[in-house]
């Protein structure tokens, strides 16, 4: 009796490993007839048994499959990519194990021709603004090239860019693990038949120059994204709320790149936000000192005493962009925006008061100040508008200042100008 049930068991594994192989001829020539559905339906009669096989049948049926699931990734299905790799992976390791390798160099180019793959499907989905679809897509070619960090880069900047932001700190946090750096050289040379400068590596690019095909070599280095990174992070942990992290994380930032007045001012603005006014002023005074002739960081100075009220800090900061650059536009716009807002911070006041004389009076005491300061901030436009006679920001902020001022003739001479 024992005989027997161990006949019966032998000719059951038989059988299974027949079924298993048909099933597998059965998805590859599926696949070669183009049509990968079915070859994915004919492989999942097979799924259920195929670890009990021997490595030679295993490492042919996650052959197929990886083929199977990356021809559906290449027609567009992103869910198709997961699979792929770990299927050709999954060949490798039992190959690795069974000492044989009849498919194992077929998988691993298979996985780097996918790496391409996620890396060009990344691209498009970024060019349609899918940008967490992107990010995964980066993601998974790093993984399958741990080498090219830059894949992971750019999957944090998609993140971001899709507004994944607990994404985005998971891929930062993992490029500040890995030491990534970014900094490099570009190696550019002029081809002198079409007169275009070509990138390319220093000895192809030294080699075409001694052949007289490409002129003017070129140098360019790239510096580090380091501080960006840590910056980043800081960035990120305001966002998410996180001001004790994000504190660490600008200290950490600062003393990566010390001379990066952008990164006193994430911080002094966060320090406003925690109610440490003091502190805030503090930094501010200290980006001060660190550009004085920096038009770009007194307009960002003027833009965050602008978030937080400050519009007479502000003012100040714009005012001294433009002793530096009298043609910054949006030092122009924001300065006069500064006074607008002060005047619209008389509206309530002017209708919260009461119909009693001494109301009457402070009303029209208020309108003559509110009006006042739009003059002021359209006189501001109109003096950039000299030098910018087109500028069509200008002629909108100045329409819409003397459309709230009721002056119908300075009104219709802007719209005029601005063609409607």
């Amino acid at each position: 009796m024992k005989t027997r049930i161990l006949i019966l068991l032998a000719l059951g594994i038989s059988t299974m490993g027949f079924s298993q192989k048909d099933e597998i001829k059965e998805a590859e020539k599926a696949l070669k007839d183009g049509d990968a559905a079915a070859a994915k339906t004919a492989l999942e009669g097979a799924a259920s048994t195929i670890d009990a096989a021997d490595e030679k049948l295993q490492a042919q049926y996650y052959a197929v499959k990886g083929n199977v699931y990356s021809d559906l990734a290449k027609k567009g299905d992103a869910t198709a990519f997961q699979p792929a790799i770990e299927a050709y992976n999954k060949v490798i390791s039992v190959e690795e194990a069974s000492g044989k390798s009849k498919y194992t160099s077929v998988a691993k180019e298979k996985l780097s021709q996918m790496t391409a793959d996620l890396v060009n499907a990344a691209v498009e989905d970024n060019n349609n603004q899918k940008f967490s679809e992107a990010a995964e897509k980066l993601y998974m070619g790093y993984k399958l090239s741990p080498q090219d960090t830059i894949y992971l880069y750019y999957a944090a900047s998609s993140a971001v860019n899709g507004q994944n932001y607990e994404k985005a700190l998971d891929y930062y946090n993992e490029l500040k693990e890995v030491g990534y750096d970014g900094s490099g050289v570009t190696y550019t040379a002029v081809n002198i038949e079409t007169g275009e400068t070509e990138t390319m590596d220093k000895s192809t690019r030294d080699l075409y120059v001694k052949a007289n095909t490409h002129k003017d070599p070129k140098e360019e280095k790239s510096p580090s994204k380091k501080p960006e990174i840590v910056k980043n992070i800081a960035l990120i942990y305001q966002q998410l709320g996180d001001n004790e992290k994000a504190l660490a994380a600008y200290a950490a930032a600062r003393a990566e790149n010390p001379e990066d007045v952008n990164l006193v001012l994430g911080e002094a603005n966060l320090h406003y936000t925690l109610g440490d006014k003091d502190k805030f002023k503090e930094m501010m005074a200290q980006a001060s000192e660190m550009a004085p002739d920096n038009p770009d960081l007194l307009y960002n100075i003027g833009v965050i005493n602008m978030e937080q009220g400050n519009l007479e800090d502000a003012r100040d900061a714009y005012k001294k962009a433009l002793a530096i650059d009298p043609g910054y536009i949006n030092a122009l716009l924001n300065l006069s925006t500064t006074y607008v807002n002060e005047g619209n911070g008389l509206i309530d006041e002017m209708n919260a008061l009461g119909s009693s004389k001494a109301d009457i009076a402070k009303y029209d005491e208020l309108k003559e100040k509110k009006d006042s300061l739009f003059k002021e901030g359209a006189g501001v436009l109109e003096s950039a508008l000299k030098t910018n006679p087109d500028n069509e920001s200008i002629l909108t902020q100045l329409k819409n200042i003397y459309g709230a001022l009721g002056d119908t003739e300075n009104f219709m001479r802007i719209k005029k100008l601005l063609g409607e």
